[in-house]
């Protein structure tokens, strides 16, 4: 179907999938804007800010500073379009039961301590090999091939980067396990330990500069001054 315009007056959507094309047709892919900026798109309707939150479920990708560390707290980044709402074939195609909820999500980043789960990135960093590209990090559902060779989904942190070059693929136990023995006895042990807890452990070195990146950027450039000192 032909893409209808946000503020048509003859257009029957409700505000989630005004806000939809709004986020298509105004904002555009990549970029930032403000729930200000929202209300005033849509003004004299209550929670336009959650009706466009609930295009998560329909797979796009909007940020909010808790996963952009680049934002500011009144910001939110327009990250990915995903399922056209617009198009009611499309919606009830998009199946949302088995999409991924804010909560999966919140629980997911954290769980993985706000890092990409393929190349280790965090949310917001430069990629050290293009300084002029910063990580921005999503929940995917990956397909994991188990020992016995079936086969289980999971929910894994991804930058878009690492997701883009994944697309389709599964991880492999076997060789998740073939990695772990060419580890040295130390580093496997430590990987218990990790296992054990749940999580991964930290050193200080990890944790201060864990600290230094969730900075602003000219906060960053004065401890470097400082430690230039």
């Amino acid at each position: 179907m032909a893409l209808p315009v946000w503020n048509d007056p003859d257009f029957k959507g409700g505000t989630m999938i005004r806000g939809a094309l709004w986020l298509v047709q105004e904002v555009g892919e990549g970029n930032t804007f403000t729930k200000e900026q929202l209300r005033d798109a849509f003004p004299g309707v209550s929670q336009a800010d959650r009706r466009v939150r609930d295009l998560r479920s329909y797979g796009w990708v909007i940020h909010t500073s808790t996963e952009d560390a680049s934002l500011m707290a009144e910001d939110q980044r327009f990250v990915e379009a995903g399922v056209s709402v617009w198009d009611p074939a499309a919606r009830r195609a998009a199946a949302p039961q088995n999409a991924i909820t804010a909560k999966q999500t919140q629980a997911v980043l954290a769980r993985d301590d706000y890092m990409c789960t393929v190349c280790g990135i965090g949310g917001a960093e430069p990629y050290l090999d293009d300084s002029n590209q910063t990580a921005v990090l999503s929940v995917t559902r990956r397909t994991c091939v188990l020992p016995d060779g079936r086969e289980e989904e999971l929910l894994v942190t991804e930058c878009k980067r690492c997701r883009a070059g994944a697309a389709g693929q599964a991880a492999r136990a076997d060789e998740a396990l073939a990695d772990i023995k060419a580890l040295d006895p130390a580093d496997q042990r430590r990987l218990v330990r990790w296992a054990e807890r749940g999580r991964r452990g930290s050193t200080a070195l990890e944790r201060a500069w864990n600290a230094y990146r969730r900075l602003p950027g000219e906060a960053r450039e004065e401890v470097l001054r400082a430690l230039d000192s």
